[in-house]
């Protein structure tokens, strides 16, 4: 049984709705509506009734929701009386997606504590989903994200305020030929497609790479050839001369720099992200307010990248 189940159900005991309650859990209705069928499951018995509107709790469900609420107090309760134990007020977490977290965060954090001094942080690496549902459940102090005008975190602007703390390129890159020019150059004919190694068509990136190729004033003729979620595992392929791949530039900043990967086709073919760094307002701590204070290198902002 995960906790969040629980979580959920006691969202949809306060909403009698499941829109509301997928709206408020920061997760789609058919998810949510997984996650109840999930713990019914578990309970053996229905919780809900959904042939009412507002939807209703069966006997069982009324039952299991006093049950659930204290248990879900006890966790908490717990939960913060051994974070105190373990001075957690004293250590950052920063939730960030997996390129973010290897290539940004390291010398990000460097640049913290040159001015702050010793910093305990604590990075959880995960897919942008699990990031700022992190954020939104309160199991982080800070997320880092990419985000784009045409693709972006949907945080409520009176819970969440941000920083942008730079910008960052998403490029195709291939190994070079002889010549130096790039072994695989965009667009790539029908004749002889391209090997893409592509991500996967749900995750950020692969929704970046999806929106660069709609913009592009002629189409590209790819072939998929592999597929993964991280970029770092598409650099690996890259290298080898597999084929050719979106990435962000930070990730292949040395290898751009000693020739070992090459740009692959021109602007079109790329887009500016915004690194941005969010916080739940209401959430005080007294090292994370003197951090936001002082990011000097973040400006909080408005206009989106184009």
């Amino acid at each position: 049984m995960d906790i969040k189940w629980l979580e959920d159900f006691l969202s949809l005991v306060q909403t009698r709705n499941f829109s509301r309650s997928a709206q408020e859990r920061s997760v789609t209705q058919s998810a949510l509506s997984r996650r109840i069928q999930a713990l019914e499951a578990w309970v053996g018995a229905d919780l809900v009734d959904r042939s009412t509107y507002p939807l209703a709790l069966t006997p069982a469900g009324k039952l299991f929701s006093a049950s659930a609420s204290e248990a879900m107090r006890l966790l908490n309760d717990t939960r913060a009386m051994l974070r105190g134990q373990e001075t957690d007020d004293h250590i950052l977490r920063v939730s960030a997606g997996h390129a973010l977290s290897l290539n940004f965060f390291p010398d990000w954090l460097g640049s913290v504590q040159s001015w702050y001094g010793p910093l305990r942080a604590r990075i959880l690496p995960t897919n942008v989903h699990d990031s700022v549902l992190s954020l939104v459940e309160g199991n982080c102090d800070l997320l880092l994200c990419y985000h784009h005008a045409e693709l972006p975190v949907e945080l409520d602007a009176k819970r969440f305020e941000y920083l942008v703390l730079g910008v960052e390129t998403v490029m195709p890159v291939t190994v070079p030929n002889r010549a130096g020019s790039p072994t695989f150059a965009l667009p790539g004919s029908k004749a002889r497609p391209i090997p893409h190694l592509t991500y996967t068509a749900t995750s950020f990136f692969g929704r970046v790479v999806q929106r660069i190729q709609s913009r592009a004033a002629q189409p590209a003729c790819l072939e998929t050839c592999y597929e993964s979620d991280l970029a770092e595992l598409l650099k690996t392929m890259a290298l080898a001369g597999r084929g050719l791949a979106w990435l962000p530039e930070s990730c292949i900043a040395s290898e751009l720099g000693e020739g070992k990967l090459v740009r692959s086709g021109g602007e079109q073919w790329t887009m500016r992200l915004e690194i941005r760094l969010f916080r739940a307002i209401n959430h005080r701590k007294p090292m994370l307010d003197k951090l936001w204070e002082n990011f000097d290198n973040g400006k909080r902002s408005t206009d989106p990248v184009e």
